[in-house]
């Protein structure tokens, strides 16, 4: 006997229905489709996060950069200010060295 056509026996007698050979190839090939294609979007989906988060990181660091850097031309302004002052004289008290 057939191994089709036990299989269509069985789904007779258990009152299912009775799909042809190709359309369980199809269903088959389908599933395969949506879980390689699920597959697909979850690597992706990793891949995009991870390398967000290393450019978020990358962003951090830069932007640490840029915090120093305006805190040291403030302090630079502060120093070339007060070495103005002491040539000009005004910074010292009582006149004239």
């Amino acid at each position: 006997m057939n191994l089709g056509i036990a299989a269509r026996r069985l789904a007779l007698q258990l009152g299912g229905v009775v799909m042809s050979n190709e359309i369980i190839v199809a269903f088959i090939a389908f599933l395969g489709t949506m879980a390689g294609t699920a597959g697909g979007i979850i690597a992706s989906s990793k891949l995009t996060n991870f390398r967000l988060q290393k450019l978020e990181e990358k962003v951090d660091k830069h932007n640490s950069v840029i915090e120093r850097t305006f805190r040291l031309e403030e302090q630079i302004k502060v120093a070339n200010h007060r070495i103005g002052d002491l040539e000009d004289g005004r910074g010292f008290h009582g006149g004239n060295v």
